[in-house]
């Protein structure tokens, strides 16, 4: 769908305000990065370490909450 000429120059509320906030902040997008290396990015895990890892886990019970008898 072609938006007419006058629709295409439009911009959000949201994204004038990002556009201000990294003018203001240009370190802002290094941070985000930091952030997100810090909670997603994670270094490769090798074969052996992924056998020891799976070997190793304990298995749960099927429900958690009810005590054995």
């Amino acid at each position: 769908m072609k938006l007419s000429k006058q629709h295409s120059m439009y911009e959000s509320d949201h994204t004038l305000f990002i556009k201000s906030l990294k003018e203001k902040n240009p370190h802002i997008d290094e941070g985000q990065q930091k952030g997100r290396a810090l909670l997603w990015d994670r270094p490769p895990v090798s074969l052996d370490e992924q056998q020891r890892q799976l070997e190793s886990a304990i298995r749960q019970q099927a429900y958690v909450y009810q005590n054995k008898v």
